[in-house]
């Protein structure tokens, strides 16, 4: 090796350049740090010459060994992250519209079932109470349900008045009628009712004539059956039914039972 060979030969000569010979100056500060910076070199120089090829190639294999294994590696995490990453590919299935978003998100509320009207019960009128106005209603109703004209129920109302001032009366002289559910008592023979009809000329038996739907729907029949009865006057067609001794006397209430009638009818149409 040539930089082996050289090397005590670099520092001998040094060493001999700084050696005092006898009778010589001393050497200066200059001369001195000429002599280091020299030394300083030559080492450098002799380490770089010390380095062998092989030794340089082995650094330079290693060096791209490792930048063939960096590649490799990221190549194989890059693999790795394609295969792990989802599927591009669209869905097939449609996306919801914002109005199907918005009808399922919305609370289906039940249908609330409209409440029935009860009918308005009209007040009384023309005079009557509340007990007189309520069997008005009876009479009135009876007469609809059984599709009578309004003629008819004008004529059963007054009627009532007259017999009965439109309480439902027992009898005073039968004590059975005493029995049934009454608002006072009457005292003609054994007349009975709304329309103080008689069970012993065979309007009905004592329980049947105490009822008020009952009693007018006797009143009533018996009226359709009298001919012509549309074409009488008032207190004539009630004088046909009820045969009274005083005749004329359902002629003063046309006017008020015209008025129940109208203010009964009203509500129900």
């Amino acid at each position: 090796m040539v930089a082996r060979s050289e090397r005590p030969g670099v520092r001998g000569r040094l060493r001999r350049a700084l050696t005092l010979r006898p009778g010589s100056a001393r050497p200066g500060r200059t001369t001195i740090a000429l002599a280091s910076a020299v030394a300083c070199c030559l080492g450098l120089v002799a380490v770089v010459a010390l380095r062998t090829p092989d030794e340089g190639s082995a650094a330079t294999d290693s060096s791209a060994a490792s930048t063939e294994l960096l590649r490799r590696t990221e190549q194989e995490h890059a693999s790795r992250g394609l295969a792990r990453t989802p599927s591009a590919t669209p869905s097939t299935a449609p996306a919801p519209t914002p109005t199907a978003e918005k009808a399922a998100s919305t609370k289906t509320t039940p249908t609330k079932k409209p409440t029935p009207r009860k009918p308005v019960e009209p007040a009384p009128v023309a005079g009557l109470t509340v007990a007189q106005m309520n069997n008005a209603k009876k009479i009135v109703r009876t007469g609809r349900a059984m599709g009578v004209p309004r003629r008819a129920l004008v004529i059963a109302v007054a009627t009532a008045m007259q017999e009965s001032n439109l309480y439902n009366l027992a009898s005073g002289a039968l004590p059975e009628s005493q029995n049934h559910p009454n608002q006072g008592l009457g005292w003609d023979h054994d007349s009975v009712g709304l329309f103080q009809q008689r069970a012993s000329m065979g309007w009905g038996t004592v329980a049947q004539l105490m009822d008020p739907a009952y009693a007018t729907r006797k009143f009533l029949t018996t009226l359709l059956a009298v001919p012509g009865w549309q074409q009488m006057r008032l207190t004539e067609a009630a004088q046909a039914v009820q045969v009274s001794g005083f005749p004329e006397a359902y002629a003063q209430h046309e006017s008020r039972a015209t008025v129940i009638v109208a203010a009964i009818v009203a509500p129900a149409t």
